[in-house]
């Protein structure tokens, strides 16, 4: 989804989660056209709920399934800690070709919150007349 620009030309956002831009480094798993397994080093632009833009070397074609790893330091094991994601499976769901890199859209298979947003239009409540 992308914004669009109304008639008073404000932009209206369409994405169902905001973007936070953050830069974290990835690891991200994908197959060649012979089904060989590449991995190549990341960086995650921007991350939402439902999806990341990457900046990468090797361009990553159109629906390609990818796996991402967030590298990250051992932890002690904790029971207080929240439980977080670091491996992560997407779909590429854009490609835009930049001098030495591609950017990448990915669309996350399951997004990272457990409540999906609310799609169903808003019911106004009606007012009697009577």
């Amino acid at each position: 989804m992308t914004s669009h620009s109304n008639h008073r030309g404000l932009k209206t956002e369409r994405r169902d989660w905001s973007r936070l831009p953050l830069a974290i480094p990835v690891f991200v798993r994908s197959q060649d056209e012979n089904g060989k397994e590449l991995l190549e080093f990341a960086t995650a632009l921007n991350v939402s709920a439902g999806g990341v833009l990457l900046v990468v070397r090797r361009s990553l074609p159109l629906s390609s399934q990818v796996s991402l790893e967030i590298p990250s330091a051992p932890l002690v094991a904790s029971t207080t800690l929240p439980k977080t994601s670091k491996n992560l499976r997407a779909r590429t769901i854009w490609v835009t070709h930049a001098e030495g890199c591609q950017l990448v859209g990915l669309k996350f298979t399951h997004p990272l919150v457990e409540n999906e947003p609310d799609h169903r239009p808003r019911r106004r409540k009606l007012v009697s007349t009577v």
